[in-house]
């Protein structure tokens, strides 16, 4: 997925007059007015005459290419370069659950995407943000989401019999959440003790043991693509259910996708983000060492790995975010924007629990005395 880097200009710029980017807007050839991404049309639509300009983010994406930087060098100093919008964005953190949501400035709500707070400041940034140089589009139409969201609530058996009815679904809202991927190599040595089982018996009894010889190991193993998200607005848990994001469809960089769109501000940083991309790779290696070990069970397992070729990306990647209220607490309910995968939480009718759990218990009793 990597692409050689467009050597940088003697300023120490990419050769594109940002600041003129900044300043353009996505007109309908029709009429004029600002034209937003349509996900089911895969274009920008006027939302007042409907003309489609599909060819534009084509002829612009050619533009910029997708790299993937050298971590080592990147934590030492990130370039002014790679900084901004390219676009012309106001930022408000929300007093609440402190996400800081980017929007175009004609498009700031009176409440957060992310929680519903109304408790909404004005965010003065010190320095622009990493500027992402690749993203996924949203493709999941609004009333595709919907519905998905919608057949969610039908599979929540537990929840309470007023839940459909009492859960908002009018604040379905579609946002771009900041994303570092890392690439790496890892060579990984283990070692461990591996299991074999083997029976006795005592007091007339079969009993399990367990046999344990040393074992020792090695593996290559490449990292594409591992994602971390920069987003505090949502629920980690409930990202990573939804994941993974199709990295290999990534476009590059072009404000035009966010047109009319809300987009989070990373607030994990490359070293926070690089440090628990390390923690999810050092998990992964130590499953698949896990694998070698041969034997019925394994303990004691030491992996010690190197990693090299480490490099990363600031992407955006879509979802659908709808924030409902059930009684006094505040649920959320997430589908990935371009796979359709959903997850969310829910409140629980203890009543329903009950039950089934004395259901469960009457057929085990059931089952005992008919035995």
């Amino acid at each position: 997925m990597t692409e050689a880097p467009r050597p940088p200009e003697a300023d120490g710029s990419t050769g594109r007059d940002a600041s003129a980017t900044a300043r353009e807007k996505f007109h309908c050839p029709a009429c004029g007015a600002e034209a937003n991404w349509n996900p089911a049309k895969q274009s920008l639509v006027c939302p007042f005459c409907g003309a489609e300009s599909p060819a534009a983010l084509q002829t612009r994406g050619a533009e910029t290419v997708i790299v993937e930087h050298d971590l080592a060098v990147a934590m030492r100093a990130i370039p002014d370069s790679a900084r901004g919008w390219q676009a012309a964005k106001t930022s408000v953190r929300c007093q609440s659950c402190q996400a800081i949501s980017v929007f175009d400035p004609t498009e700031v709500g009176g409440r957060c995407e992310f929680c519903g707070s109304t408790a909404l400041v004005p965010y003065e940034q010190v320095k622009d943000p990493f500027r992402p140089e690749s993203l996924l589009p949203l493709k999941i139409a609004e009333t595709r989401a919907r519905e998905l969201i919608r057949s969610w609530y039908g599979r929540q058996w537990l929840a309470p019999n007023t839940f459909n009815a009492k859960a908002l679904t009018d604040t379905v809202k579609g946002i771009y959440l900041p994303y570092w991927t890392f690439d790496a190599k890892a060579d990984a040595q283990w070692t461990a003790e591996a299991g074999t089982y083997y029976y006795v018996r005592e007091n007339n009894k079969q009993v399990r043991r367990v046999r344990w010889t040393p074992a020792a190991g090695a593996l290559t193993h490449a990292f594409d693509d591992e994602l971390v998200c920069a987003s505090v607005g949502v629920d980690g848990t409930k990202l990573r259910r939804i994941e993974p994001f199709p990295t290999d469809t990534l476009v590059p960089f072009d404000p035009g996708y966010l047109a009319g769109w809300t987009v989070e501000r990373y607030q994990i940083d490359l070293v926070a983000a690089a440090e628990r991309s390390r923690q999810q790779m050092n998990a992964e290696l130590e499953r698949l060492c896990g694998q070698q070990v041969g034997g019925d069970t394994y303990r004691n397992l030491v992996v010690h790995a190197a990693f090299s070729g480490q490099t990363f990306k600031h992407i955006l990647a879509p979802i659908w975010l709808m924030t409902y209220v059930y009684g006094t607490k505040s649920y959320q309910v997430v589908v990935n924007g371009v796979t359709g995968t959903i997850a969310g939480s829910r409140p629980w009718s203890w009543v329903k629990i009950t039950l089934l759990v004395l259901a469960a218990l009457i057929v085990f009793l059931l089952y005992a005395y008919n035995s």
